[in-house]
């Protein structure tokens, strides 16, 4: 089956708004991805890292998607292939994911600030969500300067007098099957969740021309707070035809400096980040 990609409208409201909500485009397959991902916690004795998920704190398992063959197909799923070539491009890096129990509110951030290079995430919720029980909130057009942006809220914040959950923002309410996308640099957060939201994502980015493969590899090093030695699993290496390596090489060749990092990480964390 050929990749459904992205109109030109869907396009250009990504391009402007910085995100895009396409409803029910997992919906036929809703139950067997949410069945993988109830197998992964099983496996992590149902919480973060053999710790039983207690409502208090996130729950975070890096990398995520790669520990269950039927996740690991989503990035040879047409849908999802086709949305990411859209956003960037044929040869894009697939960048890890992480699957989480979240807990309570999380406040206005960007995923990192990428001024050069797009990097875009993949969300896709498990139970039903509105604006008061946990669902993303997205700031149109933040990822253009929204550095500039944080700057000015938190310069702000105490003249304004309003609370996180009532920044103006577009709540993008889901149920299991919908998929969320958005650019690292949006300004987003969620208010009013449950203590067991369940969630996944999809992290990609273009791939990085060679002279700012350093920047890459910085990327990379983030991983060690996770303490894992490679972005990748040998479940997602073993079940990689030619077209998915295509997205997993320019990391694998940019990763040799991570299991030192990690090997310092574990020296210095008492356990693994929560995100």
């Amino acid at each position: 089956m050929p990749d459904i990609k992205l109109t030109a409208q869907q396009l250009a409201f990504f391009e402007t708004f910085g995100y895009l909500s396409l409803p029910g485009l997992l919906a036929d397959s809703i139950d067997s991805i949410t069945a993988a991902f109830e197998e992964i916690w099983a496996r992590q004795g149902g919480g973060h890292h053999g710790k039983p998920h207690d409502g208090k704190a996130r729950s975070c398992v890096v990398p995520f998607l790669d520990q269950h063959e039927r996740l690991c197909a989503l990035l040879d799923d047409p849908r999802i292939h086709g949305l990411l070539t859209s956003l960037v491009g044929d040869d894009f890096n697939y960048m890890g994911s992480d699957g989480n129990y979240y807990v309570g509110d999380t406040g206005w951030h960007s995923d990192g600030w990428h001024p050069r290079h797009r990097h875009v995430k993949i969300a896709l919720y498990l139970d039903p969500l509105t604006r008061d029980t946990g669902c993303l909130r997205v700031i149109p057009g933040s990822h253009v300067e929204g550095d500039k942006y944080a700057t000015a809220l938190q310069k702000n914040m105490g003249q304004l007098g309003l609370p996180g959950n009532q920044i103006p923002c577009m709540p993008l309410e889901t149920k299991p099957g919908d998929i969320a996308v958005f650019n690292h640099n949006t300004k987003h957060a969620a208010f009013g969740g449950s203590q067991r939201r369940r969630m996944f994502t999809i992290n990609c980015c273009e791939r990085y021309p060679e002279q700012d493969l350093q920047v890459l590899r910085d990327y990379i090093s983030g991983f060690a707070r996770f303490w894992v030695d490679t972005p990748y699993s040998e479940t997602m290496l073993r079940t990689a035809g030619p077209a998915r390596m295509r997205h997993l090489e320019q990391v694998l060749a940019n990763d040799d400096h991570l299991p030192a990092l990690t090997k310092a990480a574990r020296e210095k964390m008492a356990e693994p980040s929560r995100g």
